[in-house]
């Protein structure tokens, strides 16, 4: 919250992995500030594609609305399967503690795979972030454990009963073809997918101008997100989120950023 003032943020959406646990903080929060900056409620979800994790984000969504609230408990039960075998499998490898201490640096939110790396180099002298994935926690390391998300379908259609739409979320950062994107996203839409990430940290400027093309034809609305969990050379909120004049924005017809 108080980085996106500092970065002169306008309008800031939350979308935490599996939980909007730290909404009502943010909302508290920037009630007591002195400078105006719009929340939007939102969330990212995690789900399963074809042997591939896919991440849809709910925009502007209730989000004390029932169903969504049951469909995040689940995945709030899958996660903490999932980071006890994580944790696990770190501990066979010598790092005795570190499910207490990843739960710990988690506290409310969700304990992912980046509390792991955090723990790792903070705490047991694990060179750096990505060291911890290369060599722990990446696809096919040593304490990779993969989880059993539901389909978008479902992750969709929640997001729909909460009153939000459906942002198919970094599409370029999965490990996929040209072929297997353009099926994504075709899959996507047919399920009720409302728009696409066109814009993101990183992202490779053939691949946008692809995924840009990919909204076109599905007539799918554009997002733009920083993907921030934490300052980095890599990320920082508001920074290089610029949308093709070509494409509508999801919010251009949201009351609140009007």
């Amino acid at each position: 919250m108080l980085r996106a003032h500092t970065m002169q943020v306008d309008v800031l959406a939350i979308t935490d992995h599996d939980t909007v646990a730290g909404l009502h903080q943010a909302h508290s929060t920037q009630a007591k500030q002195k400078r105006a900056m719009t929340i939007i409620d939102g969330v990212e979800i995690s789900t399963a594609w074809h042997g591939f994790d896919i991440h849809v984000v709910g925009l502007n969504i209730q989000c004390e609305h029932p169903s969504l609230e049951q469909f995040l408990a689940e995945q709030t039960s899958i996660r903490r399967e999932r980071a006890l075998k994580i944790g696990d499998k770190l501990m066979k490898c010598g790092f005795v503690g570190i499910i207490d201490k990843a739960f710990c640096l988690a506290g409310e939110g969700q304990v992912t795979r980046a509390h792991f790396a955090r723990v790792l180099v903070n705490e047991y002298g694990v060179g750096s972030m990505d060291n911890a994935f290369k060599k722990y926690l990446g696809k096919g390391k040593r304490a990779m454990v993969k989880a059993v998300w539901p389909g978008m379908a479902a992750a969709i259609e929640t997001i729909h009963e909460a009153g939000g739409q459906a942002v198919l979320a970094h599409p370029a950062h999965y490990d996929m073809t040209a072929k297997w994107l353009r099926r994504l996203v075709a899959e996507f839409t047919a399920l009720g997918g409302d728009a696409i990430e066109t814009a993101f940290p990183g992202i490779n400027p053939d691949k946008q101008a692809l995924i840009n093309e990919l909204a076109v034809a599905h007539q799918l609305k554009a997002s733009a997100g920083s993907d921030f969990h934490f300052p980095s050379r890599w990320t920082e909120l508001g920074k290089n989120l610029g949308i093709a004049s070509s494409l509508t924005p999801i919010w251009h017809d949201w009351a609140v950023c009007q």
